[in-house]
């Protein structure tokens, strides 16, 4: 029997958390947890049993860890792990003796603990095929499905679960960490997160760690809002605290499981525990929520287009597709093509988010370049510095499939048409990858003349994507519009075939509004026109020119006069002064400042730039006046939630490129940039897990702070001799796992006796005030720019930089 079998039928219980089970049995800290799959095979059994014996339906191999990025130098291959730990849930099974309900094991498959390109070292490739070699030895091992769980980077999870899907025939579950405020480390957030996985065809998603059930209960209730999936979760008990040396959780079992049962019976159909939730948790569990009949789920039928960190509905609001990033009829852009200037790409991108774009149309098709190649190039690029959904517009399958492979989210794809050729190639990549596809309404027999001809082609489109399993819902009809120069009825048609397509097949809609006043003089006022006649006629998204006055001016005033902006707001928003305009058409310029190449994470452009500068600036005034005060915004951004770590992090990159400019007119000057002061990082010892670490020290160096990084698993006293040797009076440490808080308590004391006059600051994901506080250390900093405030604060008042 399937595990998707009893989806629906009954609540599925997962186990609970396994690291402070081991911990009961002499796991040390800085211990690897997966070793004991083979070292102490008889206690992961018991766990293993005991869970079973709760009430668990599925439980968890022990292999969090178990990928070979994790598992080198541990002497053991990822075959020999995974083997041991699903016989052990195996044997756990059988020991159990329970005969009345199925019971499953799950390969247990978390995060790599690396950051992927372009905001770490770790390639999409090398992330697919260290999951592709668990998977593979997990479904040979006798597994009976994948959790994929613990993510908190879109990108890492689509790697993993494409990994699963296409190299096995296991079903696949998979949940994220949100923080409180409902996003992940990367910006993502629940309505992106479900958009991906439900277009990659997850079995099941959700979320678990990182929360107690408390604070997992709205987030878990917005999931089962917008997934038409069966959603899992699994919270941690509580928020964890160091007690007598050893890390506790503050939620009973009883509280636990009445908080989940809400969520059950709110919808959720799997459920069950993390970080610091036991067998009594699991057991209580399964008492209250045994006999709850799941909630059947409610199909979301709105049409969602995401990117890691931004979600468009495309609905009754109209929805702007940026057409500038398209060689068609642009010299220069055929120009930046053929020259692989990818920065030119990227400032006309920029350009159409600051003027209103929702969503950016990429079409990089010319002859004479390799189109497979530059359209992935493109969409990484571009997917690195802004956080718009893109629009895969191309007619070349291999290029279409590349691109969607490697793209960050769920993508809108231009185009399928109705030629049997074209959907045969086409629905086979949407299916797979997932997305919204643009369908044509032309066949074999060319552009029907009529309405009702073109309608019949877009019936048959849609009729076709049912076939392969594709929902109407992520169809989006593009009708076409033929010029009016030509044939002064086109319009007509276009707006009937529109209004017919709209109200008999409720499917969205698109055009390419411009091609009607192709041949003409002013373009502009017939493109405006027919662009409010439909939106009238129920054209739902346009791909246009946002840089267009006589566009947006439509756009807007049929929003205020067709009841879809509230109040006016965005109108008297966007035209309530001159200076606004002003800033619209200074925007439209592919020049940009140096603070706006830094903020915008343009790393060439902003070197570039920089050296230019240099010729009329000073080296230090530029650092002064444009370097920093654009790291302040983007750092400030960052704290308010507008900005995401990868843009973060792009722009650390691009504020380090100028800088780099800069230095070098520095040493022709002679001038001298002091350091601030001195900063130790290091990962505590037993803790091999570094991704936040490596995000501070970016954001320091680029803040002229001098940073000692000592790495991950750090012994105590290397901390405290670097800090000795080198005076050092700010040292930060990182934890991720709740076994190792201990080490970082016993580094506080060794700093304090051997080196009192250096403040000490704290982060992580275990990590939290009440923690921080409770193993003394001088401040705890919730992400990489509270870090930097923090050492600012520090280290200008101690004058340690003199």
């Amino acid at each position: 029997m399937s595990i998707l079998d009893i989806l629906g039928k009954k609540i599925v219980f997962f186990d609970g958390g396994t690291g402070t089970l081991l911990q009961e049995k002499g796991l040390q800290a800085g211990e690897i947890p997966e070793l004991w799959n083979i070292e102490r095979a008889d206690d992961l059994v018991d766990i293993h049993r005991r869970y079973f014996e709760a009430g668990a339906d599925i439980v968890l191999t022990n292999t969090f860890g178990g990928n070979g990025i994790k598992l080198k130098d541990t002497g053991k291959t990822v075959s020999e792990i995974v083997t041991s730990a699903v016989n052990n849930v195996k044997k756990a099974m059988a020991e159990s003796g329970i005969k009345d309900r199925p019971l499953f094991c799950a390969l247990d498959i978390g995060p790599t603990g690396k950051l992927l390109k372009p905001m770490g070292d770790l390639s999409f490739d090398d992330s697919y095929n260290a999951f592709k070699e668990i998977a593979i030895c997990g479904e040979k091992a006798g597994a009976d499905l994948v959790l994929i769980e613990t993510m908190s980077d879109t990108y890492e999870l689509k790697s993993a679960v494409l990994a699963v899907k296409e190299n096995t025939n296991l079903p696949v579950f998979a949940t994220v960490v949100f923080d409180e405020k409902g996003k992940l480390l990367t910006g993502g957030d629940v309505k992106t997160v479900v958009g991906m996985l439900e277009g990659l065809g997850i079995d099941a998603l959700g979320v678990n760690c990182g929360l107690g059930p408390v604070q997992m209960k709205d987030i878990a209730l917005e999931i089962l809002k917008v997934a038409s999936v069966p959603v899992i979760v699994n919270p941690n008990a509580g928020l964890p605290r160091n007690e007598n040396g050893k890390t506790v959780y503050d939620v009973t079992p009883e509280k636990f499981s009445d908080i989940m049962k809400e969520i059950a019976e709110a919808g959720a159909w799997v459920i069950g525990g993390c970080c610091g939730t036991t067998p009594k948790h699991i057991a209580l569990l399964k008492e209250k929520c045994e006999n709850i009949k799941p909630k059947e789920i409610e199909f979301n039928k709105k049409t969602i287009v995401t990117s890691y960190a931004r979600a468009v509905e495309i609905d009754d609001i109209p929805v702007i597709i940026g057409e500038r990033i398209n060689p068609t009829g642009k010299s220069r852009f055929k120009q930046a093509l053929r020259e692989n200037d990818i920065d030119y790409i990227l400032r006309e991108g920029f350009a159409q988010q600051k003027n209103g774009a929702n969503i950016l149309d990429v079409n990089v098709g010319l002859p004479d370049i390799d189109e497979v190649s530059m359209l992935e190039t493109v969409t990484k690029e571009l997917q690195s510095v802004i956080d718009l959904p893109l629009q895969i517009d191309t007619s070349n399958v291999q290029a279409m499939e590349r691109a969607l492979r490697y793209y960050n989210g769920k993508a809108m794809v231009n185009s399928v048409n109705g030629k049997k050729e074209s959907m045969e190639a086409v629905f086979p990549i949407v299916k797979k990858y997932g997305g919204v596809v643009v369908g044509l309404t032309l066949d074999e027999g060319g552009i029907p003349e009529t309405a009702e001809g073109r309608f019949e082609v877009a019936k048959k489109i849609v009729e076709t994507a049912k076939s392969y399993g594709i929902d109407k819902k992520d169809i989006v009809i593009d009708v076409l519009c033929m010029t009016v120069s030509s044939d002064n009825k086109s319009a007509l048609v276009t707006l009937e075939a529109l209004k017919m397509v709209k109200e008999r097949l409720c499917v969205r809609t698109i055009l390419g509004v411009s091609n009607i006043s192709f041949g003409l003089p002013q373009r502009g006022i017939i493109n405006s026109n027919f662009y409010t006649m439909a939106l009238m006629n129920g054209l739902d998204s346009a791909i246009i020119n946002p840089a267009s006055e006589d566009m947006m001016k439509s756009y807007y005033s049929y929003k205020v006069l067709s009841g879809k902006d509230e109040s006016c707001v965005d109108y008297i928003e966007h035209y309530s002064s001159e200076v606004k305009n002003v800033e619209v058409k200074t925007q439209n310029s592919s020049e940009m400042t140096l603070k706006e190449a830094i903020e915008k994470g343009f790393k060439d452009q902003a070197g570039i730039i920089a050296l230019e500068m240099t010729n009329t600036m000073k080296p230090l005034d530029i650092i002064n006046s444009e370097l920093i005060p654009a790291l302040d915004t983007v750092g400030k951004g960052f704290e308010k939630g507008t900005i995401f770590l990868p843009q973060l992090l792009m722009s650390a990159e691009s504020a380090k490129s100028a800088f780099e400019s800069i230095k070098t007119a520095m040493d022709k000057s002679g001038e001298v940039q002091e350091k601030k002061g001195k900063v130790i990082l290091a990962t505590v010892k037993g803790d091999i897990h570094d991704i936040g670490k490596n995000i501070v020290k970016v954001l320091l160096e680029n803040y002229s702070f001098e940073v000692y990084d000592l790495g991950k698993d750090v012994p105590i006293e290397t901390v405290v001799e670097t800090a000795i040797e080198n005076d050092v009076k700010l040292v930060g440490l990182s934890a991720l796992m709740t076994t190792t808080v201990t080490s970082m308590e016993e580094t506080i004391k060794a700093l304090r006796e051997k080196k009192p006059d250096c403040k000490v600051m704290v982060g992580g994901a275990v990590l939290t005030q009440e923690y921080a506080d409770m193993i003394k250390a001088d401040q705890y900093v919730k992400d990489a720019m509270a870090s930097v405030y923090y050492a600012e604060k520090v280290l200008s008042s101690c004058n340690c930089c003199k």
